[in-house]
């Protein structure tokens, strides 16, 4: 097996690596400190559609960690980043927070209900039938569906929520029309990450907590992948995976040696 080249840019997902439920993970503030006092590229990654980079810049500075708004990646924008790409100048029908309209206006991208060309489907703690069904008919009259990530459900202080791939498989129920989501384990949301950052693959690390998702990701862009059992994949987890990550550790304490 042919040797990895040294890690030059570090990519880290957010919930269960450097935060949980709001409070930050032991060692995440060291971590931070010592990427940017290294000035190697970084980024921070977020499934979470519903905030703008700024928006996360400020709730992670709350808890101790300073994080520049670049240094910040979400599935809002690598999807607007593909759809600029995709089909520049487009319309779409949103189901989603500011976090994803705001990524979306930034690339020239018009919001209407009238003939758009995609429905996208985004994170919200307000889904409505009244859209969902609005978001049915478009997509029956010819829109293509795109979804910022599958994640089934979502964390909070009460158990867990649906989230967008729960609301994607209502309307795809619907439709017959399944999908393209953008973000992870997408691997699509990595290299777009990495083009940003100016990061190659080869000498790049991807650090999460979830083995379906933060993982698969990283092994699919092919990066070097860490997962920390600070989240929601525990290690006798690890085993019921096809897939294994390059390195096991307890958290992100134990990676601040490594930068």
């Amino acid at each position: 097996m042919a040797e990895r080249k040294p890690i030059e840019s570090w990519l880290t997902d957010m919930d269960g690596v450097l935060m949980h439920e709001g409070v930050p993970v032991p060692g995440a503030d060291a971590f931070i400190k010592k990427l940017r006092d290294s000035a190697k590229p970084f980024l921070v990654l977020t499934n979470n559609s519903i905030y703008t980079a700024r928006d996360l810049q400020a709730r992670l500075a709350r808890i101790g960690l300073e994080v520049p708004e670049e240094s910040i990646w979400t599935s809002a924008l690598a999807t607007a980043k593909f759809l600029d790409d995709q089909h520049p100048g487009g319309s779409a029908y949103v189901i989603g927070e500011a976090g994803l309209t705001t990524a979306l206006h930034e690339v020239g991208y018009v919001l209407t209900d009238t003939d758009p060309d995609f429905v996208i489907l985004g994170e919200t703690r307000t889904y409505s039938f009244e859209a969902m069904t609005k978001a049915v008919r478009l997509i029956n009259a010819g829109a293509r569906f795109i979804a910022t990530n599958p994640d089934e459900t979502g964390p909070s202080a009460e158990g867990a929520l649906p989230a967008t791939g729960a609301v994607a498989a209502l309307i795809t129920k619907a439709t017959g029309k399944e999908p393209y989501f953008v973000g992870k384990p997408n691997p699509l949301m990595m290299r777009t990450g990495l083009n940003a950052i100016g990061a190659h693959s080869e000498s790049s690390a991807m650090i999460g907590d979830r083995m379906d998702t933060d993982v698969l990701a990283g092994l699919e862009a092919g990066m070097e992948t860490f997962l920390v059992l600070t989240g929601l994949t525990a290690a006798a987890d690890v085993d019921t995976f096809p897939y294994r990550p390059t390195h096991i550790k307890n958290s992100i304490a134990d990676l601040v040696d490594l930068v």
